[in-house]
């Protein structure tokens, strides 16, 4: 221990390193700038916003420029499509950004889990971020508490003008203002004073694949009988594809009609857009703007889609849309099924030695084996198809009545009220049935007091029933559709010789309701009007 006290020494800089440290201590200095949509007047802001960021950078001698960022029309609820921001964040990994410039918190980001989860990047990085409006800095301690309540008061900011557009959208729906972008719709054009009008062209595209769809084309047939009539599609090239296709089926505003919020987003946060199954409201409305098809065609195409997805072949051997590949193409593929397990049987092609042998198999058959179906016979096409016509053939001396009973079964089993479960075909078969139970009770000893609760639950059923099928009918006069659907059988029948003598997949279409195998040499040909014929089959 010495007595002396402590002497400090002071060396002094080298005034060569003071420079340098001078010099590096210059802070690069970036700025994020952003605007919410691409408005004329917002984009005045984005030019001004970037002016004024590269003014103040340069005049602060502190200060060298690092860059200017700008998302232009970019939301601010997530970073997923804000190029420049992420552009920026990288730059900022790479040790090439000291501090970053923004205007507000709302400016930076509307999602407080984004705010919070870059900023603290940030500043592991030792990069701060400097929030002029609120005069915050990220690397000043005390701040992330204060920068949590205002980027959640941002993001609560953005829900509520969110909110006020959906209102705003869903009010105009409820008025009849539809937005439609006619430009990109097939079949239309906007006019010089911007009224939507019909593409001759290709309206007449349209009403052809309306046309066929009914006549019992399937899409794939659509699609090149399209393409060898050189017919462009929406994006003016020559190969169509079968989702266009579908989608023209399934549009609406073909019609002249416009249904509104058939989807919706989420929330504003994710922005994730989901199909509206029942969640919200939709708007139809009708008469909007010129129809290239009618309503009646229209509807009657989306009743034949559902009749075909309803026939759909359980195979596991499915195209795109749910259906087998097979379905629609040849009429059997949607009437011929198996007597010993009820599943629809698929055109088949074999060869041997050089040829070719068409027959028809049980899917569950082919899929399976005979884990399901172990007896089902294989069907040569061409006797099959001649055992039909003879069926069909037996029963043609009678073709007025014929004719009548299926028009009469048609239009039984199409006619259905809205809300109701019940065709009218159901509605009789279950009114006999409910007639067939009370002469049963009737007939037994004392049936007035042992029945006579059923005996007034009966007659309340058939009131009801009875007043359903009056109300079913009235419409089905009214109901174009269901009229379009019997004319088309009855021009079918019409137009048949005496003796069908060729195989017609529309005639059978629009004549046999199904085929059942019953064996290799015994099917049961079931018509529209409930005739059954049972018919050998001629090796």
């Amino acid at each position: 221990m010495t007595d002396e006290k402590p002497r400090v020494i002071i060396i002094p800089p080298k005034p060569e390193l003071q420079q340098t440290a001078a010099v590096t201590k210059l802070l690069r200095v970036a700025a994020y700038c952003r605007v919410s949509t691409k408005e004329e007047e917002q984009a005045s802001s984005y030019e001004a916003q970037c002016e004024y960021y590269t003014d103040k950078i340069m005049s602060n001698k502190e200060w060298t420029m690092a860059g200017i960022f700008a998302d232009e029309g970019i939301t601010g609820t997530s970073t997923k499509k804000r190029t420049e921001f992420l552009r920026m964040i990288r730059q900022c990994k790479q040790k090439k950004i000291d501090l970053i410039l923004t205007k507000s918190i709302q400016r930076f980001a509307r999602n407080t889990l984004d705010c919070i989860n870059y900023t603290r990047i940030l500043r592991q990085l030792g990069i701060g971020v400097l929030f002029e409006k609120e005069n915050i800095n990220t690397m000043e301690m005390d701040t992330e508490l204060i920068l949590t309540f205002m980027s959640a008061f941002a993001q609560s900011e953005s829900e509520s003008i969110s909110a006020n557009v959906r209102w705003g959208k869903r009010q105009a729906m409820k008025e009849g203002k539809a937005s439609v972008n006619f430009k990109k719709l097939y079949g239309y054009y906007l006019d010089d004073e911007g009224n939507p009008q019909v593409n001759s062209d290709q309206a007449e595209a349209v009403r052809s694949i309306f046309d066929q769809y009914l006549q019992g084309a399937s899409l794939r047939m659509i699609k090149l009988s399209l393409e060898e009539k050189k017919v462009l599609n929406p994006t003016g090239g020559a190969k169509w594809d079968i989702s266009q296709i579908r989608s023209i089926l399934g549009n609406e505003k073909y019609c002249g009609d416009v249904l509104m919020q058939k989807t919706f987003t989420q929330d504003c946060i994710n922005k994730k857009v989901i199909k509206n199954t029942g969640q919200l409201p939709m708007y139809l409305i009708q008469n909007n703007h010129p129809a290239i098809v009618s309503r009646e065609i229209y509807q009657a195409v989306q009743a034949e889609k559902t009749r075909r997805s309803a026939s759909a072949s359980p195979s596991k051997k499915m195209s795109s849309t749910g259906r087998s590949c097979y379905a629609s193409k040849f009429a059997l593929s949607e009437r011929l099924v198996c007597g010993e397990c009820g599943t629809l049987y698929r055109r088949c092609t074999w060869k041997r030695n050089g040829k070719a042998r068409v027959v028809w198999r049980c899917v569950s058959r082919l899929d399976y084996g005979t884990k399901y179906c172990h007896q089902s016979p294989t069907m040569d096409e061409e006797p099959l198809q001649q055992a039909i016509m003879a069926a069909i053939n037996s029963v043609m001396d009678s073709k007025g009545a014929i004719c009548s009973q299926i028009t009469e079964a048609a239009v039984e089993e199409t006619g259905i009220l809205p809300n109701s479960t019940m065709t009218l075909g159901e509605i009789n078969r279950r009114l006999e049935e409910l007639e067939a139970e009370f002469n049963i009770l009737l007939q037994q000893p004392d049936s007035a007091v042992k029945n006579a609760e059923r005996f007034g639950s009966i007659a309340n059923e058939m009131a009801s029933l009875k007043e359903q099928r009056e109300k079913i009918a009235a419409r089905l006069r009214k109901d174009q559709t269901v009229q379009l659907h019997v004319h088309t059988m009855e021009a079918a029948l019409d137009g048949m010789s005496h003796l069908m003598q060729q195989w017609d997949e529309e005639m059978i279409r629009q004549l046999v309701h199904t085929v059942k195998v019953i064996s290799a040499d015994h099917i049961k040909v079931f018509l529209y009007d409930g005739t059954e014929i049972d018919q050998k089959v001629s090796p």
